[in-house]
Protein backbone atom coordinates (compact mmCIF):
# COMPACT_ATOMS: atom_id res chain seq x y z
CA UNK A 1 0.00 0.00 0.00
CA UNK A 2 1.34 3.49 -0.76
CA UNK A 3 2.29 5.81 2.44
CA UNK A 4 4.67 8.41 0.62
CA UNK A 5 5.23 8.98 -3.44
CA UNK A 6 8.76 11.10 -4.47
CA UNK A 7 8.69 12.55 -7.77
CA UNK A 8 6.64 10.05 -8.58
CA UNK A 9 8.15 6.51 -7.22
CA UNK A 10 7.05 5.15 -3.97
CA UNK A 11 9.88 5.36 -1.54
CA UNK A 12 10.92 6.91 1.51
CA UNK A 13 14.36 8.55 0.93
CA UNK A 14 15.47 12.12 -0.64
CA UNK A 15 18.88 12.62 -1.87
CA UNK A 16 20.88 14.44 0.87
CA UNK A 17 21.41 17.13 -1.93
CA UNK A 18 17.83 18.39 -2.00
CA UNK A 19 17.76 21.99 -1.38
CA UNK A 20 14.69 21.13 1.19
CA UNK A 21 16.95 19.35 3.28
CA UNK A 22 19.85 21.91 2.80
CA UNK A 23 18.35 24.99 3.40
CA UNK A 24 14.41 24.56 4.25
CA UNK A 25 14.41 25.77 0.31
CA UNK A 26 11.07 24.94 -0.32
CA UNK A 27 6.88 24.70 0.24
CA UNK A 28 4.48 22.39 1.83
CA UNK A 29 0.66 21.85 2.39
CA UNK A 30 -1.37 19.88 5.02
CA UNK A 31 -4.40 18.80 3.07
CA UNK A 32 -7.27 16.54 4.81
CA UNK A 33 -8.54 14.11 3.11
CA UNK A 34 -12.72 13.75 3.53
CA UNK A 35 -14.44 10.88 1.99
CA UNK A 36 -12.11 10.67 -0.81
CA UNK A 37 -12.02 14.06 -1.80
CA UNK A 38 -10.02 17.02 -0.76
CA UNK A 39 -12.49 19.72 -0.18
CA UNK A 40 -9.80 22.70 0.02
CA UNK A 41 -7.64 21.51 -2.57
CA UNK A 42 -8.42 24.90 -5.04
CA UNK A 43 -6.94 26.76 -1.99
CA UNK A 44 -4.19 24.92 -1.21
CA UNK A 45 -2.98 24.68 -4.82
CA UNK A 46 -3.73 28.66 -5.11
CA UNK A 47 -1.74 29.35 -1.87
CA UNK A 48 1.27 26.92 -3.18
CA UNK A 49 1.40 28.51 -6.64
CA UNK A 50 1.50 32.16 -4.69
CA UNK A 51 4.43 30.26 -2.77
CA UNK A 52 6.02 28.89 -5.99
CA UNK A 53 5.80 32.64 -7.22
CA UNK A 54 7.57 34.06 -3.87
CA UNK A 55 10.59 31.84 -4.04
CA UNK A 56 11.24 31.50 -7.65
CA UNK A 57 10.64 27.58 -7.71
CA UNK A 58 8.86 26.58 -10.90
CA UNK A 59 5.32 25.46 -10.90
CA UNK A 60 4.58 21.78 -10.72
CA UNK A 61 2.10 20.40 -13.05
CA UNK A 62 -1.05 20.27 -11.32
CA UNK A 63 -2.86 17.85 -13.49
CA UNK A 64 0.27 15.37 -12.00
CA UNK A 65 -0.10 16.13 -8.94
CA UNK A 66 -3.42 15.17 -8.78
CA UNK A 67 -2.25 12.06 -10.43
CA UNK A 68 -0.11 11.43 -7.72
CA UNK A 69 -2.44 12.34 -4.51
CA UNK A 70 -5.46 10.00 -6.38
CA UNK A 71 -2.82 6.88 -6.28
CA UNK A 72 -2.48 7.27 -2.62
CA UNK A 73 -6.04 8.45 -2.09
CA UNK A 74 -7.55 5.45 -3.55
CA UNK A 75 -6.10 2.76 -1.76
CA UNK A 76 -7.24 4.33 1.45
CA UNK A 77 -10.62 2.93 2.87
CA UNK A 78 -10.23 5.79 6.14
CA UNK A 79 -13.19 7.96 5.90
CA UNK A 80 -10.43 10.77 6.89
CA UNK A 81 -7.10 11.18 7.05
CA UNK A 82 -3.96 13.41 6.32
CA UNK A 83 -2.03 13.93 2.72
CA UNK A 84 0.91 16.07 3.26
CA UNK A 85 2.88 17.76 -0.06
CA UNK A 86 5.98 19.11 -0.18
CA UNK A 87 7.62 20.85 -3.20
CA UNK A 88 11.13 21.49 -2.84
CA UNK A 89 13.85 23.10 -5.44
CA UNK A 90 15.63 19.90 -5.62
CA UNK A 91 18.93 19.12 -5.72
CA UNK A 92 21.73 21.73 -5.81
CA UNK A 93 24.93 22.18 -5.28
CA UNK A 94 26.09 23.45 -2.40
CA UNK A 95 25.81 27.27 -1.95
CA UNK A 96 22.61 29.39 -1.45
CA UNK A 97 22.65 30.59 -5.08
CA UNK A 98 20.09 28.28 -7.39
CA UNK A 99 19.97 28.17 -10.84
CA UNK A 100 16.86 28.25 -12.60
CA UNK A 101 17.03 24.81 -14.55
CA UNK A 102 17.15 22.50 -11.58
CA UNK A 103 14.30 19.96 -11.52
CA UNK A 104 11.61 20.36 -8.50
CA UNK A 105 10.98 17.70 -5.84
CA UNK A 106 7.52 16.63 -5.34
CA UNK A 107 7.24 14.49 -2.29
CA UNK A 108 3.39 12.94 -1.63
CA UNK A 109 2.66 11.18 2.47
CA UNK A 110 0.17 9.69 3.76
CA UNK A 111 -0.55 10.47 7.38
CA UNK A 112 -3.94 9.22 9.87
CA UNK A 113 -6.20 11.84 11.09
CA UNK A 114 -5.14 13.25 14.41
CA UNK A 115 -6.77 12.15 17.29
CA UNK A 116 -8.55 15.33 18.13
CA UNK A 117 -11.25 14.89 21.30
CA UNK A 118 -14.70 16.38 20.18
CA UNK A 119 -14.56 18.35 23.53
CA UNK A 120 -12.43 20.89 21.61
CA UNK A 121 -15.78 21.80 19.13
CA UNK A 122 -18.07 21.63 21.41
CA UNK A 123 -16.60 23.25 24.57
CA UNK A 124 -13.91 24.73 23.30
CA UNK A 125 -9.92 24.68 24.03
CA UNK A 126 -7.33 26.49 26.68
CA UNK A 127 -4.45 28.33 24.79
CA UNK A 128 -1.52 30.28 26.13
CA UNK A 129 0.87 32.73 25.11
CA UNK A 130 4.56 31.91 23.62
CA UNK A 131 7.55 32.61 24.72
CA UNK A 132 8.90 32.35 20.78
CA UNK A 133 8.32 35.33 18.41
CA UNK A 134 7.48 35.26 14.86
CA UNK A 135 10.03 37.57 12.60
CA UNK A 136 8.89 40.18 10.23
CA UNK A 137 9.49 39.68 6.55
CA UNK A 138 6.76 40.49 3.86
CA UNK A 139 8.55 38.23 1.38
CA UNK A 140 7.85 35.11 2.91
CA UNK A 141 4.37 36.51 5.35
CA UNK A 142 0.98 34.35 4.40
CA UNK A 143 3.01 31.15 2.66
CA UNK A 144 3.57 28.21 3.78
CA UNK A 145 7.44 27.65 3.19
CA UNK A 146 9.57 24.94 4.83
CA UNK A 147 11.74 27.25 7.63
CA UNK A 148 9.48 26.54 10.73
CA UNK A 149 11.93 26.38 13.64
CA UNK A 150 9.66 29.37 15.24
CA UNK A 151 6.59 27.31 15.32
CA UNK A 152 8.92 24.23 16.33
CA UNK A 153 10.46 26.04 19.52
CA UNK A 154 7.04 27.72 20.17
CA UNK A 155 4.95 24.49 19.93
CA UNK A 156 8.01 22.18 22.66
CA UNK A 157 7.71 25.24 25.34
CA UNK A 158 4.49 22.91 26.89
CA UNK A 159 4.33 19.02 27.21
CA UNK A 160 1.39 18.75 28.92
CA UNK A 161 -2.23 18.49 28.25
CA UNK A 162 -2.92 21.53 30.14
CA UNK A 163 -2.94 24.08 26.35
CA UNK A 164 -4.26 22.99 23.28
CA UNK A 165 -2.38 25.63 21.34
CA UNK A 166 0.06 28.68 21.83
CA UNK A 167 -0.45 31.68 20.59
CA UNK A 168 2.66 33.23 18.92
CA UNK A 169 3.24 36.97 18.95
CA UNK A 170 5.99 39.62 16.98
CA UNK A 171 8.90 40.80 18.54
CA UNK A 172 6.51 44.60 18.04
CA UNK A 173 4.07 42.40 20.16
CA UNK A 174 1.57 41.79 17.64
CA UNK A 175 -0.68 38.89 17.70
CA UNK A 176 -0.45 36.92 14.85
CA UNK A 177 -1.37 33.18 14.86
CA UNK A 178 -0.83 29.88 16.93
CA UNK A 179 1.54 27.54 16.12
CA UNK A 180 -0.65 25.48 13.93
CA UNK A 181 -3.92 27.55 13.37
CA UNK A 182 -5.23 30.90 12.72
CA UNK A 183 -7.07 33.06 14.92
CA UNK A 184 -9.85 35.18 15.34
CA UNK A 185 -11.97 37.28 17.45
CA UNK A 186 -15.68 38.23 17.60
CA UNK A 187 -16.34 41.85 18.71
CA UNK A 188 -19.69 43.76 18.65
CA UNK A 189 -21.04 41.07 16.11
CA UNK A 190 -17.78 41.49 13.64
CA UNK A 191 -15.28 39.65 13.23
CA UNK A 192 -11.35 40.36 13.57
CA UNK A 193 -8.32 38.73 12.11
CA UNK A 194 -4.41 39.56 12.32
CA UNK A 195 -3.43 40.78 8.98
CA UNK A 196 -0.53 38.66 7.22
CA UNK A 197 1.28 41.26 5.27
CA UNK A 198 4.74 40.75 7.03
CA UNK A 199 4.05 37.66 9.37
CA UNK A 200 2.00 34.44 9.66
CA UNK A 201 0.60 32.16 7.63
CA UNK A 202 -2.62 32.51 5.53
CA UNK A 203 -4.33 29.31 6.13
CA UNK A 204 -6.74 27.70 3.82
CA UNK A 205 -9.28 27.56 6.69
CA UNK A 206 -9.02 31.40 7.54
CA UNK A 207 -9.77 31.57 4.03
CA UNK A 208 -12.70 30.41 3.73
CA UNK A 209 -13.91 31.51 7.56
CA UNK A 210 -13.77 34.90 6.03
CA UNK A 211 -15.80 33.83 2.72
CA UNK A 212 -18.50 32.25 5.13
CA UNK A 213 -18.73 35.35 7.38
CA UNK A 214 -18.78 38.10 4.80
CA UNK A 215 -21.52 35.31 2.78
CA UNK A 216 -23.52 35.23 5.93
CA UNK A 217 -23.34 39.16 6.58
CA UNK A 218 -21.13 39.27 9.26
CA UNK A 219 -18.41 42.28 8.73
CA UNK A 220 -15.08 41.10 8.32
CA UNK A 221 -11.65 43.01 9.36
CA UNK A 222 -8.15 42.27 9.31
CA UNK A 223 -6.05 44.42 11.84
CA UNK A 224 -3.00 44.44 14.07
CA UNK A 225 -3.79 42.62 17.39
CA UNK A 226 -2.60 43.33 20.90
CA UNK A 227 -2.42 41.07 24.27
CA UNK A 228 -5.21 43.13 25.42
CA UNK A 229 -7.30 43.25 22.57
CA UNK A 230 -7.55 39.26 22.36
CA UNK A 231 -8.13 39.02 25.62
CA UNK A 232 -11.15 41.23 25.67
CA UNK A 233 -13.04 39.90 22.71
CA UNK A 234 -16.50 38.48 23.05
CA UNK A 235 -15.77 35.37 21.13
CA UNK A 236 -12.49 33.93 20.36
CA UNK A 237 -12.09 31.14 18.13
CA UNK A 238 -9.08 28.97 16.45
CA UNK A 239 -9.05 27.88 12.52
CA UNK A 240 -6.82 25.31 10.57
CA UNK A 241 -7.77 22.99 7.58
CA UNK A 242 -7.62 19.71 9.73
CA UNK A 243 -10.10 20.55 12.72
CA UNK A 244 -12.18 23.52 11.29
CA UNK A 245 -12.90 25.97 14.32
CA UNK A 246 -12.05 24.97 17.87
CA UNK A 247 -13.55 28.12 20.09
CA UNK A 248 -11.15 29.05 23.00
CA UNK A 249 -12.61 28.61 26.25
CA UNK A 250 -9.60 29.72 28.13
CA UNK A 251 -6.56 32.35 27.30
CA UNK A 252 -4.69 33.76 30.00
CA UNK A 253 -7.40 35.60 32.26
CA UNK A 254 -10.20 35.70 30.14
CA UNK A 255 -12.55 32.44 30.36
CA UNK A 256 -15.85 31.80 28.19
CA UNK A 257 -18.65 29.95 29.75
CA UNK A 258 -20.43 29.00 26.68
CA UNK A 259 -19.09 29.13 22.65
CA UNK A 260 -20.29 32.44 21.15
CA UNK A 261 -23.16 32.28 18.42
CA UNK A 262 -21.00 33.59 15.94
CA UNK A 263 -18.23 30.93 16.54
CA UNK A 264 -21.20 28.44 16.50
CA UNK A 265 -23.00 29.61 13.16
CA UNK A 266 -19.43 29.39 11.27
CA UNK A 267 -18.33 26.00 12.79
CA UNK A 268 -21.74 24.71 11.36
CA UNK A 269 -20.97 26.51 7.83
CA UNK A 270 -17.28 24.99 7.98
CA UNK A 271 -18.94 21.52 8.56
CA UNK A 272 -20.82 22.14 5.50
CA UNK A 273 -17.80 22.78 3.43
CA UNK A 274 -15.72 20.26 5.14
CA UNK A 275 -17.98 17.35 6.44
CA UNK A 276 -16.16 15.77 10.11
Amino acid sequence: MTEILINGEAKSTISVLDRGLQYGDGLYETMAVRYGDIPLWESHWQRLLLGCEKLSIPYPEKELLEKEIQLICKEKKEKLFVLKLIITRGEGNRGYYFTADQAISRIISYHSWPDYPDQYQDEGVVVRYCDTTLSENPRLAGIKHLNRLEQVLARNEWDTDDFQEGLMLTQQGHVIDGTMSNIFAVKDNKLFTPGLSKSGVAGVMRKTIIELAKNSGIPVYEKDFTKSEVELADELFLSNSLFGIWPIRIIAKTRYTKVGNITRDLQQEVNKVCPQ
